[in-house]
């Protein structure tokens, strides 16, 4: 009876507090931890969590939902699930639409683009947006990189805690090392890199660039990370290749997200088919 008694008495917060103390991921919980508070588990449904969700994020998009809100929460009560403290809930996920594919950066415009810069005296701007284009660093990542992570002679540089809360050490090519090569002198090891502290900065400014430029407005994470996977591919790179060298963990999100299929896909594989003849004899 004290077994059953102490149970019933666990609360959203105990369960959450267990879930990180065990290796559970911590992020986005604190706003969820606030709204539940001391309620106890048996008291929360999936219904709850689904208000929960829109309580915290009233305007955000059904993906946010999911990934902010439903997915944490989510893998807190499974926690206090596995640990016998409530019942398992089955809580369905707010309906996504399909992403929209982003037409990434071709070498064509990422050349246009770092010309244009040159031109325009911002050299760092030119070797920002190809660092994130030939490395997948996102563009936080980029703005982040400091001095101390870099490694030109070894043409390396440590993404310092990215997105999946990992650090990752991103491979820089010839071209990229000397352009950074080019203002690293007198910097000091705990200086930005590329100089920018904020994302709307660099968008608007990679904007008025590719206005003067004449070429299509792409932002950072098109340009970069986009850009990135599906240039790859075209160089007849392997999809775990270029997954693993710019960390994604996800193959759903790679190839349904950042992978665009060539425009002229159905014409490409049947002319590499063509160069069999099956009329012949062998």
């Amino acid at each position: 009876m004290k077994t059953e008694l102490s149970t019933a008495r666990r609360t959203f917060a105990d369960a959450a507090a267990s879930h990180i103390e065990h290796g559970g991921e911590a992020r986005y919980l604190a706003r969820i931890i606030a709204h539940f508070g001391d309620r106890p588990l048996v008291e929360i449904c999936p219904f709850d969590i689904k208000q929960m969700a829109k309580a915290l994020y009233p305007e955000g998009s059904n993906a946010t939902l999911n990934r902010q809100a439903l997915s944490p929460a989510r893998a807190v009560m499974v926690h206090a699930y596995e640990r016998g403290w409530c019942d398992y809930l089955r809580i369905r996920r707010f309906r996504e639409d399909s992403p929209k594919r982003r037409d990434p950066a071709s070498p064509t415009w990422l050349h246009t683009f770092a010309r244009q810069c040159m031109q325009d005296g911002h050299p760092r701007l030119a070797a920002m947006v190809l660092f994130m284009a030939t490395t997948g660093a996102r563009v936080t990542e980029a703005i982040n990189l400091r001095w101390r992570d870099v490694d030109l002679r070894q043409r390396r540089a440590l993404l310092v805690k990215t997105k999946t809360d990992r650090n990752s050490l991103r491979s820089l090519t010839g071209e990229v090392a000397s352009r950074m090569m080019d203002f690293q002198e007198n910097a000091k090891p705990g200086d930005r890199v590329f100089g920018y502290a904020h994302r709307q900065s660099v968008n608007a400014r990679i904007r008025t660039i590719c206005a003067r430029a004449g070429i299509s407005y792409k932002p950072s994470h098109t340009c970069g990370r986009h850009s990135f996977a599906n240039n790859a591919l075209d160089l007849g790179l392997d999809i775990r290749s270029v997954m693993h060298a710019g960390n994604w963990r996800s193959l759903a999100v790679f190839l349904g997200i950042y992978v665009r299929p060539h425009p002229n896909a159905s014409r490409i594989v049947a002319e590499r088919f063509g160069q069999y003849q099956y009329g012949t004899e062998i």
